[in-house]
């Protein structure tokens, strides 16, 4: 009998593999079935999602994500995006939108910060760079990084909850947003393929994928 949906877990997450012959609704249904069978073995987790095998749009995505989260125990954390000229897209939406804004208002910084140095900021800053591990930047708004992101980072440090941290590559040695700290940041370890952002939601720090909309609404540097 032909899988409709082949699931590979490893150490960070789970690949979902579709079937690209069948519809979308027979598509929901064997993920509805898949998860529910398998949702002993799977317990209370929380995951990375990768969806391979057919196109999908962010609706569908979506439903597919819901889907697998009310029939099992499991968490997504984020979906991770495959399609490298999604990403490259991403990337040079994100780079221009925030290049405009930071000619804008003055606050960017040129250049790496190596291990040893510290940039503060007494509003938002947008680093044109990377961030390497051991170095350290402090602001009292948003803080970002049009590069990789392996050392620290403390956004809001004036008290601001509602600050983010933006990068590239997101693979933090630390992480703080007003006075509360990212437990899921381990040095070296990416957090996910692709810009993603840290931020706040009900109380809590958490990170996700930039989503298409961000570059839209990102008007608070």
């Amino acid at each position: 009998m032909r899988n409709a949906v082949v699931i590979k877990g490893n150490k960070a997450g789970m690949t979902v593999i579709m079937d690209p012959d069948i519809s979308f609704d027979e598509l929901i249904h064997a993920v509805e079935t898949k998860f529910r069978e398998t949702a002993r073995f799977w317990g209370s987790a929380q995951m990375t999602l990768t969806l391979e095998g057919r196109t999908l749009t962010a609706e569908e995505e979506l439903q597919i994500v819901n889907t697998i989260t009310d029939n099992s125990g499991i968490e997504i954390l984020c979906l991770i995006d495959t399609d490298a000229k999604r990403i490259e897209r991403c990337e040079k939406a994100l780079n221009e939108k925030l290049m405009e804004l930071s000619s804008a208002t003055g606050q960017f910084y040129k250049g790496t910060l190596r291990a040893g140095d510290v940039l503060e900021s007494e509003a938002s800053i947008v680093i044109i760079g990377d961030v390497e591990k051991g170095a350290r930047v402090a602001a009292k708004g948003n803080v970002i990084i049009l590069g990789s992101l392996k050392g620290t980072v403390h956004a809001g440090a004036a008290g601001n909850c509602d600050a983010v941290v933006v990068a590239f590559e997101m693979a933090p040695d630390q992480v703080k947003i007003s006075d509360m700290n990212f437990q899921k940041a381990k040095s070296g370890k990416l957090l996910g393929r692709g810009p993603m952002m840290i931020l706040t939601e009900n109380g809590r720090i958490c990170s996700e994928t930039i989503k298409k909309n961000f570059f839209t609404s990102l008007n608070f540097i």
